[in-house]
């Protein structure tokens, strides 16, 4: 059962942003009341002085749990977990948390570093090479293809965090022109994730007015 925190959850982040998608998709899917707050980083407000007070790296997102401040999300994907959760989401056995954690650290690197650094080109013009970061993801993909070839989630029987750490990047690479078609497992536990009981989906891209 839920352990309601005893003040609401604030969580930093930016719409736009997967890492920050991924702290609010747990947050609803473990139906913890949380207020968002919508930091602008074209104007580089997660870089004022204020911000570097809770995250000295002026990234997204930023939670504020009462006292506790916790910035990263993979670090919040786990945090949420070991204090709101009873196993569930994150494996209390040697075992089932090191295979959350291989996937964890494949978030934070290959998933980095290929859909969603493609998927940065297209949408804020990040200074990334197109084609090695969409070659990084296709290779990510194929692996995460061949991985859930005959299960439904990236470790064990149920949805983990491991499965919310990769999903908004995976499901977003489109936007970023790397193309799921050739991908029918992946498109399959997409599905899978947005049936969860409280999952909320990653606010869209506005598209582009034709003058």
């Amino acid at each position: 059962m839920t352990n309601f925190p005893t003040a609401a959850i604030i969580l930093h982040r930016h719409p736009l942003s997967g890492h920050s998608h991924r702290a609010e998709l747990f947050l609803s899917l473990l139906g913890l009341p949380y207020t968002l707050v919508d930091v602008d980083v074209l104007t580089a407000q997660h870089k004022t002085p204020a911000f570097l007070d809770k995250n000295l790296f002026g990234q997204l997102p930023v939670l504020q749990d009462g006292d506790d401040v916790v910035a990263d999300s993979n670090a919040i994907l786990v945090y949420l977990a070991l204090k709101y959760d009873d196993g569930r989401w994150l494996p209390r056995d040697p075992f089932g948390f090191a295979q959350v954690q291989r996937w964890l650290s494949v978030a934070a690197g290959q998933l980095a570093f290929g859909p969603a650094a493609a998927r940065l080109i297209a949408i804020f013009g990040a200074p990334f090479q197109p084609e090695e970061v969409k070659g990084r993801a296709k290779a990510l993909f194929t692996v995460m293809q061949k991985h859930l070839s005959g299960r439904e989630f990236l470790v064990g029987s149920g949805a983990t965090i491991a499965d919310l750490a990769l999903y908004a990047y995976v499901d977003r690479a489109p936007e970023g022109g790397v193309s799921l078609d050739d991908f029918p497992e992946l498109r399959r536990w997409l599905l899978r994730i947005e049936a969860l009981h409280g999952f909320v989906p990653m606010t869209k891209v506005p598209q582009k007015r034709a003058d």
